[in-house]
């Protein structure tokens, strides 16, 4: 807690600190821990020194790692690119079409100093490259994308600790490129492996269909290429979209199902169970299975945390300790947090670990009746049955509910109807999915896969009709508002105390934990502005009115469940209060507020039309940079506002009188909002 609460600060600061500090707080911490072991005869003295080590262990530790991510980022910059490269990976697909991660040779005529080691594009549809071609195509190249809207995710930070620095979309078709050397050997293997998981992602699509397969594939090689955009839509609204993404559930199917088979096996053959140790032998077959598991995923960060935690509790058994315990767990998080500092900012740290807490406190806390001697086996069936199914449900509960702070906060939905859909999915994927798509995996390569692979289809088809009809229940989604940012910290700190505590002074975490539910929200911003000046959402009593339905509608929805908003897409709701034509919109007398905007960025605008936009309006955006004394309106931004400021919230104070919150504020002067100082300069 102590080591992540310190990456956690460091992860919050507004400046980058110096590099020597990272070395000087591993020294000084080193201190602590010598000074306290050899001198110290307090516990309490102890417990504080090396919770303040471990704190300042977090820090530094999280500095060095963000010295060593450092690489090159593309530059701000609309101007299309020859890119040549490697495709790396088939990444999954965003509202635009296919993407590819590409490692790129050469990008037009920047300098290799300059190239980012990753690159990943959006195709515009046609054919879709495997991992390891080489490829030619003419694409528009940016940075990573900043927050949406301040405060909310930073993209650009997870897309730094990836290495990936660049984002764009693709102008024409791919083309084949045949370059004169080989990539280096470590990004051959990279791709080769990729190719591999590639391969049997099509082998599985091509056996269960699209509308199977793609489930199938996603849940075994990681690949979300193929998932029809309708099922992703039922899974989240049904609570089911943790299936999707490889992590905890998966890692534990995996590897729970090679450790009792492999149990069973050595039980069944008595002459090599009086020889070895059955369970020793099944946990070290279970390890083997994660690690294959992880590289057959593409070792997302989800999946390399649930590795690392199912190794911890494979390697515990391995050295007669006890596997499932808050210290294995504990164990796990600290390996995490070393390897990986960043990880305690993203939403799948948090989730993960809260809810495995959660669970094995839950397990610590569960009664162990005794058995009798000699029940008749109906008895027993019925007593197991019901076990297991009270077992179940508190599981989907404690885990829902460590979890809904996080969903929450990040995701601002609750699923109505997500603890029945996860209590009745759990033995299909437990049972017939998981252990089909492992088994078919492992078979596919000899062609021997096809029936497990059906059995595994089977099942998903009923996990997605499960999903389907929670999703179209009454009240299925409700949307929640995010709350202020130290609530979050505060639950996290609460759920913790509930886990951890032993005795009835762990229900003093409880109020700390419901801090998001409890805690009042942060004032609605009247207005919203993507980070370019091209997209603009107006706030209208409860719903979030969109004047480019049609454009950056991924950060304006993003926007506006965060503020707890409904957003109108269409251009009847908006044309009831604002006069639009294909370039800028002017506020009518009815409108709720007086905003105009105008994103036109080469066709100048129509005679008359920026003083009737300046005479109406108490803030006009402009996305190109006009002169802002030529408008006389109490505010105006322009495009070099947008450009130094990124996204924007707007807060009407008094009529004429405006306060504008910047993305770029709150994100502050760090190496992936501003990028290497010898590219770019604040």
């Amino acid at each position: 807690m102590a080591f992540g609460c310190g990456a956690g600060v460091y992860f919050a600061l507004l400046r980058e600190p110096q590099i020597w500090t990272g070395f000087a707080g591993l020294a000084l911490a080193a201190v602590l821990l010598l000074a306290v072991n050899r001198w110290s005869r307090s516990r309490v003295l102890t417990a504080s020194v090396v919770l303040a080590a471990c704190f300042l262990a977090g820090l530094a530790m999280a500095t060095l790692r963000t010295e060593g991510a450092k690489a090159p980022v593309a530059p701000a910059e609309a101007r299309p690119q020859r890119l040549e490269g490697w495709v790396m990976d088939v990444a999954s697909p965003g509202q635009g079409g296919p993407r590819l991660l590409i490692a790129p040779s050469r990008i037009g005529d920047w300098a290799p100093a300059a190239t980012p080691i990753r690159v990943r594009i959006t195709l515009r549809g046609g054919y879709l490259p495997a991992p390891g071609e080489p490829i030619s195509v003419l694409a528009v190249i940016n940075s990573p994308p900043q927050p949406a809207s301040p405060g909310s995710y930073d993209f650009a930070r997870d897309a730094f600790f990836q290495s990936v620095g660049g984002v764009g979309f693709a102008l024409g078709p791919v083309q084949t490129w045949y370059p004169r050397e080989l990539p280096p050997w470590r990004l051959r293997m990279t791709m080769r492996v990729n190719a591999l998981r590639w391969a049997l992602t099509r082998r599985i699509v091509d056996t269960l269909g699209i509308s199977t397969g793609g489930l199938a594939a996603a849940m075994t090689t990681g690949h979300e290429a193929f998932i029809p955009k309708a099922q992703v839509d039922d899974l989240r609204a049904a609570g089911l979209a943790h299936i999707i993404s490889i992590s905890g559930l998966h890692m534990a199917i995996v590897g729970g199902f090679v450790f009792a088979l492999a149990r069973f096996g050595v039980a069944a053959w008595p002459w090599l169970a009086l020889r070895i140790s059955g369970k020793k032998l099944a946990a070290g077959l279970a390890l083997a299975s994660v690690l294959a598991y992880l590289i057959l995923s593409g070792a997302p960060p989800p999946a390399e945390r649930s590795a690392v935690t199912a190794a911890v509790a494979f390697g515990a058994i391995l050295v007669d300790r006890q596997a499932i315990s808050l210290h294995a767990l504990g164990l796990a998080a600290f390996v995490v947090l070393i390897l990986q500092p960043e990880a305690v900012t993203q939403p799948g740290f948090q989730m993960s670990f809260a809810a495995t807490a959660a669970l094995v406190a839950l397990a610590e806390a569960w009664p162990h009746p005794v058995k009798e001697i000699n029940t008749p086996w109906p008895i027993r069936i019925v007593q197991g049955l019901w076990t297991w199914t009270l077992a179940g449900a508190a599981a989907s509960f404690v885990a829902g509910t460590a979890t809904s702070p996080f969903a929450m906060q990040h995701f601002n939905r609750v699923s109505t109807w997500g603890l029945i859909s996860n209590l009745v999915t759990e033995p299909i994927s437990g049972f017939l999915m998981m252990p089909g798509l492992a088994i078919g995996a492992v078979l596919a390569p000899f062609g021997l896969g096809k029936w497990p692979l059906e059995v595994a289809g089977f099942a998903i088809d009923l996990m997605n009709r499960v999903a389907h009809i929670a999703a179209t229940a009454p009240y299925a989604v409700l949307n929640v508002a995010s709350g202020p940012e130290w609530a979050l910290p505060v639950a996290f700190l609460g759920l913790l105390w509930l886990c951890l505590w032993k005795g009835r002074l762990r229900w003093l975490g409880l109020p700390l934990a419901l801090a998001v539910n409890l805690a009042p929200k942060p004032p609605t911003p009247d207005a919203w502005v993507d980070g370019a000046g091209a997209a603009v959402a107006v706030r209208s009593g409860g719903d979030a009115v969109l004047f480019r339905p049609d454009v950056k509608l991924f950060g304006a929805e993003l926007w506006a469940r965060r503020r707890g908003l409904a957003p109108l897409k269409t251009e009847a709701a908006r044309d009831v209060n604002y006069d639009c034509d294909h370039w800028s919109c002017t506020p009518l007398a009815t409108a709720p507020l007086k905003i105009a905007s105008a994103w036109n960025v080469k066709r100048p605008l129509k005679d008359g039309r920026f003083a009737q936009m300046c005479g109406s309006a108490e803030v006009v955006i402009l996305r190109n940079d006009f002169p802002a004394e030529s408008c006389p309106a109490p505010l105006v931004l322009t495009g070099a506002d947008f450009a130094r400021g990124g996204s924007a919230e707007l807060y009407r104070q008094a009529p004429g009188r405006w306060r504008v919150v910047w993305a770029q504020d709150q994100r502050g002067r760090r190496p992936w909002t501003w990028g290497p100082d010898l590219r770019r300069s604040p």
